[in-house]
C-alpha cells in the first residue's frame, strides 16, 4: 500500500510540480486548496482533476485574518515590518494541512517549498530559490510531518519540469508575495482597512524638511520614494509611530552589531551555552556569521561577526547550523 500525504496545492506550477513528483515517488497524493481570498480555488480543482488527484478545499480567510492580516496591520502601524509568511506558515497554511491529515489518518503533509526535510529536520535548500526562511517559526511537529520534494530544485528547472510533465501550469506566472494583498501595495490595503494615521512629519537632523502619508508606508533602511527630502539622498533611521514622525539619516544607526529576539522557535534541543551560527534577518540569500545565546526569558541574543544592514523590528530572525534550520524568532 502506497504511504499517503496531504499536499497543501495552490494550483500553481510548484505545488503541480510537487503533486506530479510525489505520486513518481510512490505517494498517494491528498491535494488540499486554503481558499484565502485569491479565488483560484476552481483552477486548483481542474489541476487536480486533471492530474486524477482528489481534491480538497478549506477556506482559510477567518484564520488568515485573525492570525497574519490583523497581526500584519497592527505591526505595521506600530513601526515595525513583519514577515506575514513566516507567521502563517506555523499558524494558518501547516496548521490547518495537518487538521486535514488528522481527519483523514494522514501522518505527512507536503508543501511547494523549496527547501528540504530529512529525518525531521529542516534544511536550506539551493540558494537561488531558498525559502527555508519562511518556516522558521513552524513547529518541531509540523517539521517532523513535512515532505519537501522541491528543496534540490530551482525555479526555472521546475518550469522546466511542468512542460515535460504536460502540466497546465508549466506557463502560468508566479503567484503573488502576499496572498492577501493582490497588488502588491500594503500600504494601500492598510489605508483601505480604514486605520491609517495620516500625514506626518519627515525629521532630518532634528528639523522637519517634509511631510509622508502615514509611518506604515515607511520601513527601516528605506530609501526609494524619498526622493531629495532632505536636499540629498537618504535613508530611513527611525520610525516613531506614537508621533507619527519619520526620521531619516544619511545611514548612520542602519548597521547593527547584535539584535534580541521576543521568544524563539526551536527546532532542535536548545543549546545551554552561546553557540556559533549563521543567521538570516530578511527573506534574501545572505547569511550573517553571529554568536547566539538563550536568554531565561526564552528571547535570542544575536551578536554578528560584521554589523548587519537594517534588521527590522517585526521581521524574523531565522538560524542556520551549516545548512539545518534550528531556529527562529522575531527581531524586537
Amino acid at each position: 500500500m502506497r504511504p499517503r500525504v496531504v499536499l497543501g496545492f495552490s494550483g500553481g506550477v510548484d505545488s503541480a510540480v510537487t503533486a506530479k513528483l510525489l505520486t513518481m515517488q510512490g505517494w498517494n497524493v491528498h491535494c488540499v486548496y486554503l481558499e484565502t481570498g485569491s479565488d483560484e480555488g476552481e483552477y486548483a480543482r481542474e489541476s487536480a482533476e486533471r492530474m486524477g488527484l482528489p481534491f480538497k478545499l478549506i477556506d482559510a480567510r477567518a484564520a488568515l485574518e485573525r492570525e497574519v492580516c490583523e497581526p500584519f496591520e497592527a505591526a505595521y502601524l506600530a513601526g515595525a515590518t513583519p514577515s506575514p509568511c513566516v507567521l502563517c506558515n506555523r499558524r494558518v497554511k501547516l496548521k490547518l494541512l495537518c487538521g486535514a491529515a488528522d481527519a483523514l489518518g494522514i501522518e505527512r503533509i507536503a508543501t511547494g517549498h523549496y527547501a528540504a526535510a530529512r529525518a525531521g529536520a529542516l534544511f536550506r535548500g539551493r540558494p537561488e530559490n531558498d525559502q527555508s526562511y519562511m518556516l522558521c517559526l513552524v513547529s518541531r511537529d509540523q517539521a517532523r510531518r513535512l515532505v519537501l520534494p522541491l528543496g534540490g530544485y530551482v525555479k526555472r528547472e521546475v518550469r522546466a519540469l511542468a512542460a515535460d510533465f504536460g502540466l497546465m501550469q508549466a506557463e502560468k506566472p508566479d503567484s503573488m508575495e502576499i496572498c492577501f494583498i493582490k497588488d502588491g501595495d500594503f500600504a494601500a490595503w492598510i489605508e483601505a482597512r480604514g486605520h491609517a494615521p495620516g500625514d506626518g512629519a519627515l525629521i532630518y537632523k532634528g528639523e522637519r524638511v517634509g511631510t509622508h502619508g502615514g509611518v506604515h508606508r515607511y520601513t527601516l533602511g528605506q530609501r526609494r520614494g524619498l526622493g531629495f527630502a532632505a536636499g540629498r539622498r537618504v535613508f530611513v533611521s527611525e520610525i516613531r509611530p506614537e508621533t507619527n514622525e519619520v526620521v531619516l539619516s544619511d545611514g548612520d544607526g542602519l548597521y547593527l552589531e547584535r539584535i534580541r529576539t521576543g521568544e524563539a522557535n526551536w527546532l532542535i534541543e536548545p543549546p545551554r551555552w552561546d553557540f556559533r551560527c549563521l543567521v538570516r534577518v530578511r527573506h534574501s540569500r545572505e547569511l550573517n556569521p553571529a554568536t547566539a545565546r538563550a536568554r531565561s526569558d526564552g528571547g535570542l541574543d544575536i551578536v554578528f561577526d560584521k554589523p548587519v544592514r537594517a534588521p527590522c523590528p517585526g521581521q524574523a530572525a531565522a538560524l542556520y547550523a551549516g545548512d539545518m534550520l534550528i531556529a527562529g524568532g522575531i527581531i524586537d
